[in-house]
């Protein structure tokens, strides 16, 4: 691991641009970077992460004007990347004709998954790289997603380090909850995968309601559409009311809950959503390691409020504990 600096952002800059892999922070979760132009470099994220190549990935850069380089932005698109760039919203746009893109990174569709990240070392390495990034979490495929160094690294050892070249650390991200996506190639966005902007900011930016996709399970149209995703080892059992013998408990809020089996975190004690949100897969990950350790089997977890980010902290637990 290589701690942010100059001499550490040039490196990996120019590791990006020979067709390397670097791990690097943004305000969500960490991301396995690849030159986006560079087919071969985008297979290696493929390779790396054991990803079906049906899932396209999000391609980073550094400001509008750069997305807009890569795809048409609709007046919709305009006033949402106003509202919400740099920062975890990922837009998806028509490709423009001689979108440099590797077709593997949009998974073969017309459209360019697009987000201008706020985090300032995610911002400098784009600036040195000079190539956009395409960028999906940087975890093992169905993992729970890294917001540490430490879980970029954890998660890779057993692949002999997944062929990263370099991976940053800036420490822990501030959000810790994955981007929203939003489909913004018609007039009326549509929400692809709930994220850290909520739906209803959206639609006070808008000006109107904005509907939430299912979209095709076999063939996702955005990151994080699968039905299987962000998963822990662990059998999750959620919107838990009591905590059996063999579970451990991830609570929200204040709770006498008892926790049988001696294991138990809280994602924010105040029930704040947006605690709960950064804290959720450090907490995941947590639980699950202890879970190995102690022999319980299971993680029972307390309702989450379905409003604001709790909509998007819901949709990742009904992905993880979905069956394989």
């Amino acid at each position: 691991m290589v701690q942010i600096s100059a001499e550490g952002i040039r490196d990996a800059a120019a590791a990006l641009r020979n067709g390397a892999l670097v791990a690097f922070p943004t305000e969500t979760v960490y991301g396995l970077g690849a030159n986006a132009a560079d087919s071969r470099a985008v297979a290696a994220i493929f390779q790396a992460k054991g990803r079906p190549r049906f899932n396209p990935l999000i391609v980073h850069v550094a400001t509008r004007e750069a997305a807009a380089a890569l795809g048409h932005l609709t007046e919709a698109g305009t006033r949402l990347a106003e509202a919400f760039w740099p920062g975890p919203l990922t837009l998806v746009l028509q490709k423009r004709d001689g979108c440099p893109v590797a077709d593997l990174a949009t998974a073969g569709l017309d459209t360019v998954a697009v987000r201008v990240p706020a985090h300032p070392a995610a911002q400098a390495l784009l600036q040195a790289a000079e190539v956009p990034i395409a960028a999906p979490s940087a975890n093992r495929s169905g993992h729970v997603s890294p917001t540490t160094a430490q879980h970029v690294a954890a998660d890779f050892a057993t692949a002999g380090g997944g062929g990263i070249a370099m991976i940053l650390d800036g420490g822990t991200t501030t959000i810790g909850l994955e981007s929203t996506v939003v489909d913004a190639t018609g007039v009326d966005p549509v929400v692809l995968r709930l994220g850290a902007v909520a739906r209803e900011d959206i639609a006070r930016v808008l000006g109107r309601p904005v509907a939430l996709a299912t979209g095709e399970q076999g063939k996702p149209a955005s990151p994080g559409m699968l039905a299987r995703h962000y998963a822990p080892a662990a059998r999750l059992r959620l919107n838990a009311t009591d905590v059996r013998e063999d579970e451990a408990l991830l609570a929200f809020g204040h709770t006498n809950v008892p926790a049988h089996a001696g294991i138990m975190l809280n994602l924010s004690w105040s029930g704040d959503l947006v605690e709960a949100a950064a804290n959720l897969f450090s907490a995941l990950r947590t639980l699950d390691a202890a879970l190995e350790a102690s022999g319980a089997k299971a993680i029972a977890v307390m309702p989450i409020p379905e409003q604001g980010l709790g909509e998007a902290i819901n949709d990742r637990l009904r992905r993880a504990a979905r069956p394989a």
